[in-house]
């Protein structure tokens, strides 16, 4: 048996060439995503481990924000000199170091990363384990000059002697650049401007007697666990994080963890759609490839081989299939992590293809997902092929079940349908979002199993109607291709199932992303009345000479500052609830659209008062005259009282959760050094917009982190935005359509080779090769726009569901994509021809006689 396995896999190694590609595209990007995120993480490790100090003294970060507030946290630099006389303290240095700062070149060009890496300053301060070393050029002394990191100097073409602005929290300064400092390991993708450490606490942090932390040596013989024991202890408790460099450098991995997650799940999801789409392929694959063998199967049975022998062979074939193409999809996700450690040195991250790590994980992982998928898809074949009985094969039965009656897929895809659509619909008038979302997570499930399953019992229905013009427009030859489709409802339903899955996703987050964009708008409408906005694209704060320099434009009327501050607040309900709040100064109700249920904008703003949303205030038991206890970072508390409840949607509201906002006041004493994250600016005098907007453009030139815009503007600020999420899934749709191709060109090969006598004797009397080209061509369309009509209808129900659950977070809008719709139909047309070319071909080339022979 095992010797007829071997040769009946080789036999029909050309059929299972294209399963073998949906395995190589899944375990490829199994095995890069997985290589790719390794190698990313022991550089990174190494780095980290490599220029930690023994032991690091930061502040506290007890509150922290998604918000960033410009605010930089800092601690005495006389704290150094009380470290060093710590015993066991070989030496102990403050350290500046400030991120997210603003660095241009003469012509106001950022010399940042374009990445959303960090631009960061730091003094120079040269030791074993500084990440940089200079390579050309010298040290910077005294407040006027600096040095710059190699990769961001080649990129941006700044040599030594050039003039750099760097605009910090407490101001703008030029630098000339007299040296250039290069990474002893890897460049994280960051730009760095190094100064001169005792011009550098002035600069950055306005005051020389400020660091952002100590770095601390340990003495010979003393543990840096030891030494931070010792430290802690003369410290005594405060407002201090003392690290060995060991949690350090845990610490610094976990921060970029975020980011690495990021790509390793987006990449697994496109594995993950592979695998799904790949199934379907292969499912396929084997139950046409068992139909074209009944009669090799039955003389197998007939000469002695049982039951348990024949599903044996199958699945060893299954699993033969299942190695080739693991270890090809291996060898591909190395190729595929290759690139991706190519692609990030393009953008910054000089990491280098011979440091790539391939753990022991990454191969058992790929295997697994190889094998376990073909021998999982097969299984249902492989025992559809057991279960003939050897007199049935030998009269040819067809195992493909054409004509079997598909009353369990009925029962089964009826139940799960209703349960899913129980789910569904239960999202759909939930009033929470967590039970909601949920809801909407097992329906998408069911509905998408529910589909698959009962496939075949729509086939005959849909595609009925979706050919039904193909008599009339092609003859003879449409009404052969519809009946085609129709013949095998099983192999058709499975082929289309590939297609359908990508659609079905592009369907519904078309319908999310497009109601999300329509939500945004109306929000927008409803809420902003400024003329214009000023702020930064990705949302981080900027300095005090920008707002200053927007009061000082000619033409500007009001302007109206927005900060941010972490808070955590303790509710009368017991709960303390850790979030952003948002300080505006007076005039808001000049610049935006509020409604409250309680009290108004004079009040919330005013000094020791707090504003909320209503419906988090009722959640938590506050009322107008609740007195609330709030922190702030670094330990500074004090209580607000309630004095407005907002009555907006919780998209519209301030802030973020809760919708805490307050007097901008509040939040420069209790956030000192904070900066104005986006400023609401109206024109003086009726009609003045027009004529304001090239004023503060050129106001605004010598600022490049900031931009105006007026609400036209902020719309396609935020459309850009939710386009990217839109573009991972059109490339997952992308991904899904052409694994789904190669199952439709599957299908028709193999079919074509099923109907050889078939078409030998059309040809015989009379059919043309264009007619025949023309009739697998229609065939391959209709089978391509039913899996397209199926999919997108149940994508366009996930949709609406996903919306009723961004409805919950206040986007209430629904919003169709006609547009998209319709060409998605259009494109799977096209895609159904491209499918059939090579088998169109393939069976206009047949030999009519030999065909007609043909056994």
């Amino acid at each position: 048996m095992l010797k007829a396995t071997l040769r009946s896999f080789l036999a029909h190694k050309g059929r299972l060439l294209l399963s073998a590609l949906a395995v190589v595209l899944s375990v490829a990007f199994v095995a890069g995503s997985l290589i790719f995120s390794d190698t990313v993480t022991r550089t990174f490790d190494r780095l980290f481990a490599s220029t930690a100090a023994d032991v690091s003294i930061e502040p506290k970060d007890d509150l922290t924000s998604s918000v960033p507030t410009g605010a930089v946290q800092t601690l005495p630099a006389s704290l150094a000199a009380e470290v060093a006389r710590v015993d066991g303290v070989a030496a102990a240095r403050p350290d500046v170091g400030v991120q997210n700062i603003t660095v241009v070149d003469s012509e106001n060009e950022s010399v940042g990363p374009t990445t959303g890496a960090p631009t960061i300053a730091a003094d120079w301060n040269v030791t074993d384990r500084s990440p940089v070393r200079l390579t050309s050029g010298r040290a910077p002394r005294g407040d006027g000059e600096a040095l710059l990191d190699a990769d961001t100097a080649d990129k941006k073409h700044v040599d030594i002697g050039d003039t750099l602005t760097v605009m910090a929290q407490p101001g703008t300064f030029r630098v000339e650049i007299v040296g250039i400092a290069t990474f002893r390991t890897t460049n994280p993708g960051s730009a760095l401007v190094f100064l001169d450490p005792k011009a550098a606490p002035a600069l950055l942090l306005g005051s020389a007697d400020l660091a952002t932390g100590v770095s601390v040596d340990a003495a010979p013989g003393v543990t840096d666990a030891e030494l931070k024991r010792r430290v802690s202890a003369a410290l005594g408790p405060g407002p201090y994080e003392v690290r060995t460099a060991d949690e350090q450098a845990k610490s610094s991995a976990e921060s970029l963890g975020g980011f690495l997650d990021v790509i390793k799940y987006v990449m697994l999801g496109f594995a993950g759609i592979s695998v799904l789409v790949g199934v379907f392929l292969i499912v396929n694959t084997f139950s046409m490839l068992i139909a074209q063998r009944t009669r090799e199967l039955g003389l197998l049975r007939a000469l002695g081989a049982d039951r348990r022998q024949v599903r044996r062979s199958v699945l060893t074939e299954a699993v033969l299939l299942g190695l080739v193409g693991s270890t090809l999809g291996l060898a591909a996700g190395i190729g595929l992590a290759a690139g991706l450690i190519r692609l990030m040195s393009a953008f910054g991250m000089n990491l280098k293809t011979t440091e790539m790590v391939v753990g022991w994980g990454t191969p058992v992982a790929a295997y697994a997902v190889g094998v376990g998928v073909t021998f999982v898809a097969a299984y249902l074949p492989a025992r559809r092929a057991a279960a003939v009985s050897p007199m049935a094969a030998l009269a040819d039965a067809d195992v493909a079940g054409v004509g079997r009656p598909l009353k369990v897929r009925a029962v089964v895809g009826s139940v799960l349908g209703a349960l899913g659509a129980a789910a569904l619909a239960g999202c759909a008038v939930s009033s929470r979002t967590a039970s909601a979302a949920s809801l909407l997570g097992l329906g998408v499930v069911l509905t998408l199993v529910a589909t698959v399953v009962a496939g075949p019992l729509l086939v005959r229905p849909v595609i009925r109607v979706l050919g039904g013009a193909f008599p009339a427009l092609f003859g003879t030859v449409g009404r052969m291709s519809q009946r085609n489709a129709l013949r095998n409802p099983r192999r058709t339903g499975a082929t289309a199932a590939a297609l359908m899955v990508g659609l079905a996703l592009v369907g519904g987050m078309s319908v999310a992303s497009a109601s999300m964009s329509k939500s945004f708008d109306q929000q927008i409408d409803d809420t902003l009345g400024a003329d214009f906005v000023v702020q930064n694209a990705n949302y981080t704060p900027f300095s005090q000479e920008v707002t200053d320099a927007v009061r000082g434009t000619d033409g500007v009327g009001l302007v109206v500052r927005q900060r941010f501050a972490p808070v955590a607040v303790r509710l009368p309900d017991g709960d303390r609830v850790e979030t952003t709040a948002a300080g505006y100064d007076d005039g808001v109700d000049d610049v935006a659209h509020v409604t409250y249920a309680a009290g108004d904008s004079a009040a919330a703003l005013a000094e020791g008062a707090i504003g909320m949303d209503a419906d988090f205030a009722e959640d938590h038991g506050v009322r107008i005259g609740s007195v609330l206890p709030v922190e702030f970072p670094g330990g500074r508390k004090t209580e607000l009282k309630v004095t407005a409840l907002t009555d907006q949607d919780a998209a519209d509201g301030f802030g973020m959760q809760g919708g805490l906002f307050f007097g901008i006041a509040t939040v420069e004493k209790y956030v000192p050094g904070g900066q104005d994250s986006a400023l609401y600016v109206n024109a003086a005098g009726d009609g003045g917009a027009d004529q304001l907007r090239p004023r503060l453009e050129r106001t605004l030139d010598a600022y490049p982190q900031v931009q105006a815009r007026d609400q036209a503007d902020y719309k396609k600020l935020v459309h850009d935005q939710i386009a990217v999420l839109l573009y991972l899934v059109y490339a997952l749709l992308g991904l899904a359509i052409v694994i789904a191709v190669l199952g439709v060109v599957n299908t028709l090969a193999l079919s074509v080779v099923e109907r050889t006598r078939e078409i030998g004797l059309l040809r015989a009397i009379g059919l043309g090769r264009r007619q025949l080209r023309r009739m697998i061509r229609l065939e391959s369309v209709v089978i391509a726009v039913f899996g397209a009509v199926l999919g997108l209808a149940l994508g366009l129900v996930w949709g609406v569901c996903i919306q009723q659950v961004l409805a919950l977070q206040g986007m209430k809008a629904l919003a169709v994509p006609w547009g998209t719709v319709v060409a998605v139909v259009i494109g799977s047309g096209i895609v159904g021809v491209v499918a059939a070319l090579l088998p169109a071909m393939r069976a206009s080339r047949m030999n009519v006689l030999a065909a007609i022979a043909h056994e």
